[in-house]
């Protein structure tokens, strides 16, 4: 199983020297992908509830360092030569879906075809207010935008006609490396995990019962005509550094996923290389120098 590092891009990690220093230490030790958070803006004061803690409360402070995911992991695909190059998740609604197929495809190009695509509708109302985003509908423009996507990545003189987005006979260069980037989808909801039945290349449910929302997943997957083994399963599990690692791949694999996710802060403290090193080893990873 595949091992991938969580919220790369924050704390030690936000930072151009800590980026870097993160990638080749992952890459070495045999991590196969960095995954990145994102949030634009962070209010001051918020009504909305984040799903992943029992507070409600986003980890962290107004102030806390969130680099653009993807211009993080332009520096970071600068100094790195394999590693897989993931969001996970940029709140996709919140942008233009031409432009960021544009971004995103410049960025697979220019990495060789390193790019995943994590996506979420996003929770956080008072950011969508204030980007001048409707909130409402932002899972209609999630699966929209996928769309819209695609068609750019896959062919030229591209012509669009929804809610959201109308243009004709458009073309947006260069295209990805291998055609398309994977969308992965995010969440921790039912309705995530139908998603990602329904148009996902991959699921990261960040939350909840894992194994359930992999079963709705495939589920939906199978009910659409789509193959439910064709959608990559990337999630996390306490005991990936815990006191039986290799336990809780196993229970991950259990559940159907292909991807376990360590979170990167888990590895900031002391000598980054030892720490990457000795978790890859616990977790049975092949060393890049191995492979």
């Amino acid at each position: 199983m595949q091992v991938g590092l969580l919220a790369a891009n924050t704390g030690r990690f936000a930072g151009p020297a800590g980026a870097a220093e993160l990638a080749a230490a992952g890459e070495a030790s045999g991590f196969d992908s960095l995954w990145t958070a994102e949030h634009v803006l962070w209010p001051d004061g918020y009504d909305s509830t984040y799903p992943y803690s029992p507070s409600g409360r986003m980890p962290g402070e107004p102030h806390t360092a969130v680099p653009d995911p993807l211009i993080w992991l332009t520096w970071v695909a600068a100094r790195s030569r394999t590693i897989k190059l993931a969001t996970g998740i940029l709140i996709l609604p919140q942008r233009h879906p031409a432009v960021l197929a544009k971004e995103v495809a410049t960025l697979d190009h220019l990495s060789g075809g390193r790019v995943l695509l994590g996506i979420g509708v996003g929770w956080l109302a008072e950011e969508f207010r204030a980007l001048g985003v409707t909130f409402a509908d932002r899972g209609r423009r999630t699966d929209d935008y996928v769309d819209v996507m695609r068609k750019l990545w896959s062919s030229d003189s591209v012509s669009h006609a929804s809610e959201f987005v109308n243009f004709e006979a458009m073309s947006c260069n260069p295209k990805p490396v291998r055609g398309t980037v994977p969308i992965v989808v995010g969440g921790h909801s039912r309705r995530a995990a139908e998603r990602a039945g329904r148009l996902g290349d991959g699921f990261i449910p960040l939350g909840g019962d894992i194994a359930a929302l992999v079963d709705i997943m495939r589920q939906t997957a199978a009910s659409e005509g789509r193959d439910p083994a064709g959608v990559e399963v990337t999630a996390l599990h306490p005991q990936l550094l815990g006191d039986d690692p290799r336990a809780g791949l196993e229970e991950l694999r259990e559940w159907g996923v292909d991807r376990g996710l360590v979170p990167a802060y888990r590895l900031a403290k002391g000598d980054l290389g030892e720490n990457c090193d000795a978790a890859a080893a616990r977790l049975g990873l092949v060393p890049a120098s191995a492979a």
